[in-house]
C-alpha cells in the first residue's frame, strides 16, 4: 500500500488525541484511510506502514482491522494479509439496500419518539449543510460532493442514534459505510432529490408522527436505490463490453 498525500498535508507522523482509547482512534483512523481510497478498494493493507503514517505500534492496527474485518470492510486472506474489501457488485448494492429498508424505516420511527430537542436541532443542520454543499460550484465540485456525501452519513447515523436501540443503531453504522464507500467512488446527480427526501423525514420526526417518519424513511431508500441500482448495472454492462 503507499500513502497518498496532497501538497498542503503534513508527511510526518500524525499525531493521534489522547482522549480515547488508542485502538478507537486507531480505528477511526483506518476507517477513514479506506473511505478515502488511500488504501484502495481490493488492496492489502500494509500494517507496518499504516503503523508509521500514524505513529503507533502495529498491535492497535491489527485490532482495527480484526473490529473492520466482523464489518465487512477488510477481510483476511491467506498469504495476503488483511485486503479492503471490494465495492459493491450489482446484487450486493440491492442486497444492501434490503437490508437498509429492513431497519432504517423502524429506527426513523422509533426515533420520532426519543429524537432530543438538540439532536432535532443538528439534524435540520445537517440537511442545510448538505443544500449548501448541492449549489453549483465548479471550482469546489468534488470537495462539496465529499461534504455532501459525509452529512449524508451523518444524518443517517444520527437517526439511528435517536432509535434509543444499540443493536439497531450499530447495524445501520456497518450497512452505511459500506454505502459510503460506494458513493465516494461513483459519482451521480442525486443531490436535489435527496435533500428534499431528507426534508420529509425530518419534518416527520419533528411532528413526533412515527408512521410518517417511517414511510419518509422507506420512499427515500426505495428512491435512492431506483437512482444507483441502474447506474451500477449499467457501469457493468460497459465493463463486460
Amino acid at each position: 500500500m503507499r500513502l497518498m498525500f496532497s501538497d498542503d498535508e503534513a508527511r510526518g507522523p500524525r499525531p493521534l488525541p489522547a482522549r480515547r482509547a488508542l485502538v478507537d482512534d486507531v480505528y477511526d483512523a483506518v476507517l477513514g484511510l479506506l473511505m478515502d481510497r488511500v488504501i484502495e478498494p481490493g488492496a492489502r493493507v500494509n500494517i507496518d506502514a499504516v503503523a508509521r503514517d500514524l505513529d503507533v505500534s502495529p498491535t492497535p492496527v491489527r485490532e482495527a482491522l480484526t473490529r473492520l474485518e466482523a464489518e465487512g470492510l477488510v477481510a483476511k486472506r491467506a498469504l495476503k494479509g488483511y485486503v479492503a474489501a471490494p465495492l459493491l457488485d450489482a446484487a450486493g448494492l440491492r442486497d444492501l439496500y434490503d437490508m437498509r429498508e429492513i431497519l432504517e424505516p423502524e429506527a426513523a420511527r422509533r426515533a420520532s419518539v426519543h429524537l432530543r430537542g438538540d439532536a432535532e436541532a443538528e439534524l435540520a443542520d445537517s440537511v442545510a449543510q448538505m443544500r449548501a454543499a448541492s449549489a453549483p460550484d465548479e471550482d469546489e465540485r468534488f470537495r462539496n460532493y465529499r461534504r455532501f456525501i459525509d452529512e449524508d452519513l451523518h444524518f443517517h447515523h444520527l437517526i439511528a442514534e435517536q432509535a434509543d436501540s444499540p443493536l439497531l443503531s450499530e447495524a445501520i453504522v456497518r450497512l452505511r459505510s459500506h454505502m459510503h464507500l460506494y458513493r465516494l467512488n461513483f459519482r451521480h446527480d442525486f443531490e436535489d432529490d435527496t435533500v428534499s427526501e431528507h426534508d420529509s423525514i425530518l419534518e416527520a420526526l419533528r411532528k413526533r408522527d412515527p408512521d410518517a417518519a417511517a414511510a419518509a424513511m422507506r420512499a427515500h431508500i426505495e428512491n435512492s436505490y431506483a437512482r444507483l441500482g441502474p447506474a451500477l448495472a449499467r457501469r457493468a454492462e460497459g465493463a463486460s463490453e
